[in-house]
């Protein structure tokens, strides 16, 4: 009966203990080339430079010295909207209701200068762009800035705060977007991080394991616009209500109560 005891206790605690290896971030893993402290970590060889598309708002911004004449590619109040701070908040487009919004067919339409088709380009090369088609049409020089409103992203599963996120930089980490949505639950599955993210006319789903120090130099380590992370919840999740350990370890105890009990009043 003891023996039986022994292995009940060494069963229940096994299953409601998670080790640190699926707890800790940026480990050095079996298998992989060893970071050490202090090494220089190169970025991936990737282009982290985000491409428009279809349904982006942007936001198209003149200059000219002639005031006059870049207000006739705005449409009326767009720039007091801009000014008064019209954008949305929380994880909303700030340019929303300021912005160019980019249609099925990668257009946008311009006062005056009708349809444009900037999906499929970088914000740089939409810029040139529009500003080319601009200056076409008149002596005086028109200079135009082209943005997107910031890099807006989707949380799912096992954070503390999901939802749609909007960091206002033009670069951002994978740990920026996770810091945002709030300090992933103790039993997610941080090595099975799914980033879900769109390309030009589709969508590809990459998994990434947060323990793994080469996640620095992986081409996921920078996220982009419209991203997508969904964390899942570890086996362990079905024992207790697992909102933490300590409910988990709660149910632990009380299951050896009852045994023990149980042992007690069968052997007197």
């Amino acid at each position: 009966m003891k023996h039986l005891l022994s292995v009940l206790v060494i069963a229940l605690f096994s299953i409601s203990c998670v080790s640190n290896k699926r707890l800790n971030y940026l480990q050095n893993l079996p298998g992989n080339e060893p970071i050490d402290l202090n090494e220089f970590i190169p970025y991936a060889d990737v282009e982290y430079e985000y491409i428009l598309q279809p349904f982006d708002v942007v936001d198209i911004d003149f200059a000219s010295s002639d005031e006059e004449l870049t207000k006739v590619f705005e449409y009326q109040g767009s720039r007091n909207a801009r000014g008064g701070n019209g954008g949305a908040s929380g994880g909303g487009d700030i340019f929303y209701f300021t912005g160019y919004s980019i249609d099925k067919n990668g257009m946008v339409r311009i006062p005056k200068l009708g349809l444009i088709k900037i999906a499929g380009l970088t914000e740089e090369e939409a810029r040139k762009k529009v500003e080319s088609e601009i200056n076409e049409y008149f002596k005086e020089e028109v200079f135009v800035r082209l943005r997107t409103g910031g890099i807006r992203f989707t949380t799912l599963g096992e954070f503390s705060n999901s939802g749609t996120k909007t960091i206002l930089k033009n670069r951002a980490t994978i740990f920026d977007a996770l810091a945002m949505a709030g300090e992933s639950n103790i039993l997610a599955k941080k090595n099975e991080l799914y980033l879900i993210r769109q390309y030009d006319g589709g969508v590809k789903i990459h998994q990434i394991n947060l323990n793994d120090r080469a996640l620095l130099a992986s081409p996921y380590y920078f996220i982009q616009p419209n991203d997508i992370l969904y964390l899942q919840p570890m086996s362990i999740r079905q024992v207790g209500d697992a909102n933490n350990i300590t409910s988990t370890l709660t149910l632990v105890v009380g299951i050896l109560s009852s045994v023990l009990f149980i042992v007690a009043i069968t052997q007197d």
